[in-house]
């Protein structure tokens, strides 16, 4: 049998849609009780509000919980649930919170020594306090220590399975919690069990029915919907990439596969389903190779570290790239420590200007900008992939080119390139909408609303097409796909800005004799 190609693997901590944030401990602790409590304390009190607020697209993406205003005692039970089973976590938070507070009053610029004395018990041995050299206190993790502590439970760990029946079946995955439903099947699995790669493969290569059920200990009361996730027809195969060139395809948001006949890149993975109708072509992972050599990781946010997605290919995967973290801050979790706890293999941590060497292949970081809000967020970067010595391509996903200077430089040393991949989402959310539960303390709205989660606008594209004259630029990253809507929660009109400075950035290319387009869908090009 062979699973259908439409069944969707969520990644599930203790209910919520799994994110990085969600999964490394220190995080995961702020973002139970600063988003998840009071997202289900604020259901819990007024239903109503959550269900008239779901149904405003202004509101889409808020913290709203997606269940009509009913299933307020299940709401309740996971609540209730979590306080009780996430103690310790809770513990974390508070422990965290003193931190904050004793650096706040008693480390005045003398010798920190003595406040390790004075550090909340749960975490000595886990931090280091140290000053910056404005003299302002701080302090690290030694976050490979939390993955080994009682503050990493792969308890909290289970996936579902579902059948995706339309582009748009699913609701804002951030903010609903997954309760039990008809249409899914929850399993007590954490994230690095082989299981899933044993499953997955099953898109690809036909398998043992009951053998896989067997193993993921499916019970009589799930059997029935089970058996409907396979299919004994095979599904396409995949035409290998043959010719003597460079095949690159776009799959989605910020997806895009780059094959010659030797190697295989894959970046910041987010794969549609196949298997229903939609108005919107588009590839699937029928159209990926069996093995992909790279995958790139651009920087550390929900929508392109999709775990759904990579999970599902972990399988597939020999090695995957991700830029190195800021090594402890709260606000930028290893990327490296997270892949390792969750069951991949062989992965690379790239610094700026670093790059892999390969016979035809060179895979070079490039200093990210912007987007993250002004805070010290270190694992970002953009990738330069220069391919048989004559093919250079750029992926600047939501890097914002606040500081011409910097790429101008960058220029001097990789040169000039072929292919331009911008990410244009210029309006972005505010800090707290991301960041919001890591903060000691809330900002002041107006210093909020103008730290966005942006990437560039017309004039910081332009300066990127002046600085790199690359023969073709392609928007992408915008969120646009129908299919992005569970995790983006973004719908533009022909008035959003991000439309509007993209259509300019398109005119440009246009008038300079550029191929310029914004990508929805799928798109090949082969060079």
């Amino acid at each position: 049998m062979y699973l259908k190609l439409n069944v969707a693997l969520e990644a599930l901590a203790d209910r919520w849609y799994a994110w990085s944030h969600i999964v490394s401990p220190a995080t995961s602790a702020m973002n139970i009780k600063e988003r998840h409590l009071k997202i289900m304390e604020s259901y819990i009190k007024n239903p109503k509000i959550h269900a008239a607020a779901v149904k405003n697209p202004k509101m889409l993406g808020g913290p709203f919980i997606d269940y009509a205003g009913g299933r307020v005692e299940e709401i309740k039970e996971l609540y209730d649930n979590t306080l009780s089973k996430r103690a310790n976590m809770l513990a974390l938070y508070d422990a965290i919170s003193d931190l904050n507070t004793l650096l706040k009053k008693e480390a005045k610029g003398f010798s920190l020594d003595s406040l390790y004395q004075k550090v909340p018990n749960i975490l000595k041995g886990l931090v280091e306090l140290y000053y910056d050299l404005n003299n302002q206190p701080n302090y690290r993790f030694f976050e490979s220590l939390l993955f080994r502590s009682e503050f990493y439970d792969e308890t909290a760990q289970s996936i579902s399975l579902q059948l995706v029946e339309s582009d748009t079946s699913r609701s804002f995955c951030l903010s609903t919690p997954r309760l039990d439903d008809d249409n899914l099947i929850h399993l007590d699995i954490p994230f690095r069990k082989s299981v899933i790669d044993d499953l997955f493969k099953m898109k690809r290569q036909a398998g043992d029915y009951k053998e896989i059920k067997k193993i993921l200990d499916i019970k009589p009361h799930q059997e029935e919907l089970f058996s409907t996730f396979f299919t004994e027809e095979p599904p396409k195969k995949y035409q290998p990439y043959l010719g003597d060139g460079i095949r690159t395809r776009y799959f989605g948001h910020a997806c895009v596969l780059v094959e010659t006949k030797e190697i295989s890149i894959l970046v910041d993975p987010v794969i549609s389903y196949d298997g229903y109708d939609s108005d919107v072509n588009r590839y699937t992972i029928s159209d990926l190779p069996e093995e992909i050599d790279y995958v790139l990781i651009t920087h550390n946010h929900q929508d392109h570290v999709l775990l759904e997605t990579l999970l599902q290919l972990r399988h597939s995967i020999k090695t995957i790239v991700v830029p190195s973290s800021g090594k402890g801050n709260l606000q930028d979790p290893s990327l490296r420590l997270l892949f390792e706890n969750i069951g991949f293999n062989n992965i690379i941590e790239l610094d700026d200007m670093q790059t892999i060497n390969l016979e035809k292949c060179v895979i070079t970081g490039l200093p990210f900008l912007g987007e993250h809000s002004d805070l010290d967020v270190r694992s970002k970067l953009c990738f330069h992939v220069s391919l048989h010595n004559k093919f250079r391509v750029i992926f600047v996903a939501d890097s914002r080119n606040i500081e011409p200077k910097l790429y101008e430089r960058i220029q001097r040393i990789v040169g000039d390139i072929d292919v331009l991949f911008l990410g244009m989402e210029c309006d972005g959310a505010p800090l707290s909408w991301l960041y919001g539960p890591l903060l000691s303390e809330p900002l002041p709205r107006e210093q909020d609303q103008s730290r966005r989660l942006a990437g560039s606008d017309f004039n910081q594209g332009n300066s990127l097409i002046e600085i790199f004259k690359p023969k073709n630029v392609f928007v992408y990253a915008m969120g646009l796909e129908p299919w992005l809507e569970f995790i983006s929660s973004i719908k533009y009109t022909d008035e959003s800005k991000p439309i509007i400075e993209s259509n300019k950035l398109i005119d440009k290319c246009k008038e300079l004799g550029i191929v310029g387009e914004r990508l929805f869908g799928e798109k090949t090009i082969e060079y």
